[in-house]
């Protein structure tokens, strides 16, 4: 049986883990029992009533994180030559076609995302096995392949992030850093439930979201209520 060390025993008895709290109380009382010396990352973790088996259930989305993730995201623009600038000047990291292509299939994926045109995508096919478990694939739903490539560049430096159910109808996003003060992370928050409350499908009866945590890398997770997430 693993040891609960000190630390942990102190966040964890910070927590009432019979209660549930509003965002704003649960970014707080992260912010208190957050306690590793580097900068944890933040995230949600948010369990629907859908069965991600069913097309007509499968939730999946963007949002553009009004405070921004906290991480520095490297972006791979793969574009034609007269958009490469464009990307450039956006910020995109690595930016070219042919030779990261070739970069690709010899099994380098140091990125985080890829911005992409609709013309290229052609040739990212038969690359799926390389970048579909990496979840680096460009999608047209997630604004990568699109031919305003300065626009997504900008978009994901900014903290636009796509998050998608698992298959055990979890939706997991990073949301931020520890160090980010506690209405950052509520407002981060805030924004991802409420585009979720969008993307509900028509066909799911009852309750839609059956239950919210919060959690840092090394921290305790601390219970949202799901009726109360959009207070202040």
């Amino acid at each position: 049986m693993a040891k609960v060390t000190k630390k942990r025993k102190e966040a964890l008895s910070k927590i009432d883990q019979s209660s549930t709290y509003t965002v704003a109380q649960a970014s707080e009382l992260l912010k208190d029992v957050v306690s590793a010396n580097f900068d944890e990352s933040v995230e949600l973790a948010v369990k629907l009533n859908v069965d991600p088996r069913k097309a007509n259930q499968m939730v999946r989305g963007v949002v553009t994180l009004p405070h921004g993730t906290g991480k520095e995201t490297k972006v791979l623009a793969l574009v034609t030559p007269d958009k490469e600038q464009e990307a450039k000047d956006a910020g995109a990291d690595f930016v070219g076609l042919d030779e990261y292509l070739d970069k690709i299939k010899n099994g380098w994926t140091d990125v985080d995302v890829i911005v992409t045109m609709p013309s290229v995508m052609g040739k990212l096919g038969p690359l799926g096995r390389v970048l579909g478990p990496r979840g680096l694939m460009p999608n047209p739903k997630t604004g990568t392949v699109t031919m305003d490539v300065a626009k997504a560049v900008s978009d994901v430096k900014a903290g636009k992030i796509d998050f998608k159910v698992d298959k055990s109808g979890i939706v997991h996003a990073a949301i931020g850093k520890a160090s980010f003060t506690a209405d950052k992370l509520a407002g981060n928050a805030r924004e991802l439930l409420t585009t979720l409350v969008k993307l509900k499908p028509q066909v799911v009866k009852g309750v839609y979201m059956q239950s919210i945590h919060i959690t840092a890398t090394m921290s305790p997770s601390i219970q949202i209520d799901t009726k109360r997430f959009t207070e202040q």
